[in-house]
């Protein structure tokens, strides 16, 4: 398995987008911290949420083809069980894993949205200034980050996590990184 340092230097590689970086960034660390809250393994929940959209700016013209391409370039390099969520991740391939890491992905990739767009809106734009009932205001309201699934944010009640307590973990998870993502 691939180190948290060569993960990071393959994303650098394939993506040049800075916020696009950030995005994962964000998600592996909502991931690691739902590794930590469920038994789970931090470091391969966070290897998967890192380099989920490894293929982002190569397929954006397919979308088909994103998280199929990324598993071509992590062949060999994570478990199979990450290369699955990373293909299921993207609902247009086709491909389902309803596996505990699969839905992982898909619900933090969702959250990452709404939390980051939360903070955008608050007066300093810091995460910082972000409350969990103010999460669950954002979310209930449909014209609000209107391209975060909501449905796929539910998906932490699979994992036995009610809304509130999945919304805090998330946010949690950002402050931690809050200088890495400028926010």
């Amino acid at each position: 398995m691939l180190s948290r340092e060569e993960a990071f230097g393959l994303l650098k590689a394939n993506l040049k987008n800075d916020k696009l970086t950030k995005h994962c960034l964000a998600v592996a660390s909502i991931m690691q911290a739902l590794a930590r809250e469920l038994g789970e393994s931090e470091e391969l929940w966070y290897l998967t949420g890192l380099l989920h959209d490894l293929d982002y700016e190569q397929t954006k013209e397919n979308m088909k083809e994103h998280g199929l391409k990324s598993a071509e370039l992590l062949e060999g390099k994570l478990p199979e069980q990450a290369i699955s969520a990373i293909k299921a991740h993207n609902e247009l391939t086709g491909y389902a894993d309803d596996s505990k890491l699969a839905l992982a992905l898909r619900a933090s990739d969702a959250v990452s949205g709404l939390v980051i767009a939360t903070a955008l809106v608050m007066p300093d734009k810091r995460l910082a200034s972000v409350r969990v009932e103010s999460l669950k205001n954002k979310f209930k309201q449909k014209d609000f980050a209107r391209n975060v699934k909501r449905e796929s944010i539910l998906l932490c009640e699979k994992l036995g996590l009610s809304l509130e307590k999945f919304l805090e973990i998330s946010l949690n998870a950002l402050k931690e990184i809050s200088d890495q993502l400028g926010l």
